[in-house]
């Protein structure tokens, strides 16, 4: 099975960007559709975006969409999400999910996928 250590988070102020990163190891990326996840305390995990196994297929959802890019290299089994434009809303804590049983395009409920990192802090200050 796959694990997962993201990195990258921080304390930022509105406006910065960041990029996070997801690195697999035990398996090889490209078997998995990967997805990024955050929380915030008293709130359900949401997704942010998510990428199928070779890159074709993207999913971000409405609130990230312009500000959020997600990306994988299956060379070096790491999947990114750049953050440009950080808004206060987007502090949360931020995981990396793997999906071992799509075979193709993404899925956006968290109960899809099987792996899961530890998080990364992602807080945003004004």
């Amino acid at each position: 099975q796959v694990q997962l250590v993201e990195s990258g988070g921080g304390l930022v102020q509105a406006g910065d960007s960041l990029r996070l990163s997801c690195a697999a190891s035990g398996s090889i990326l490209s078997r998995y559709v990967m997805g990024w996840f955050r929380q915030t305390p008293g709130k359900e995990r949401e997704i942010v975006a998510a990428i199928s196994r070779f890159a074709g297929t993207t999913y971000y959802t409405n609130s990230v969409k312009g500000r959020f890019t997600i990306s994988r290299d299956n060379t070096k089994n790491t999947v990114y999400l750049q953050i440009n434009s950080l808004k206060l809303e987007d502090t949360a804590l931020y995981y990396c999910a793997a999906d071992n049983r799509r075979t193709g395009g993404v899925g956006t409920g968290s109960h899809e996928y099987d792996y899961w990192g530890q998080g990364t802090q992602v807080t945003v200050s004004s």
